[in-house]
């Protein structure tokens, strides 16, 4: 089965489930539907940043602070953020990651999903997918900070990211 066939859950502007289609169907037709954003940090508290491969279906190419992807018809949130942190770091036994907010991305032509964000520590050594990942490595805050300006990131990690910053920011 392809990417484009897996089946999604289409969800309204309250997260309700509405219908379950292809991803490639929920993707063309911009249908609201769920992801999910782990930042994975590794011993030192570092973040996994990487790039992505040029043959994925939304964002080909661009930077991400997080691992992640769409949730799958039927799956929860947090089984989701489990399973995509473990396939796109290649590792396996993870500890949950730990739950940290949700909101609503708009993406414009991209289309909008709701985004549960996450955090899990990763102290196993890293062997991400080649399908997924095209670079990658443990950069510390300030080495993310110091690329926002001239890297190409993706909208709505770069988003997510925001948020996570926001926080900070007032205090």
């Amino acid at each position: 089965m392809s990417a484009a066939d897996e089946i999604l859950d289409v969800v309204d502007e309250h997260d309700r489930v509405v219908a379950q289609l292809p991803r490639g169907q929920v993707y063309a037709e911009n249908l609201r539907h769920r992801c999910v954003f782990v930042r994975a940090r590794d011993a030192e508290g570092r973040i996994f940043v990487h790039r992505r491969t040029p043959t994925k279906l939304i964002f080909p190419s661009l930077h991400d602070m997080f691992v992640g992807g769409v949730v799958g018809a039927g799956e929860t949130y947090d089984d989701a953020a489990l399973r995509e942190a473990e396939e796109e770091l290649g590792v396996s036994g993870l500890p949950r990651p730990e739950f940290l907010f949700k909101f609503l991305y708009d993406g414009g032509a991209h289309g909008t999903w709701w985004s549960a964000v996450y955090e899990v520590r990763c102290e196993l050594p890293v062997n991400p997918q080649v399908e997924e990942v095209a670079w990658h490595a443990f950069l510390t805050e300030e080495e993310v900070e110091g690329h926002l300006g001239d890297w190409k990131w993706v909208p709505d990690g770069l988003a997510a990211y925001e948020r996570l910053r926001a926080p900070r920011a007032a205090d």
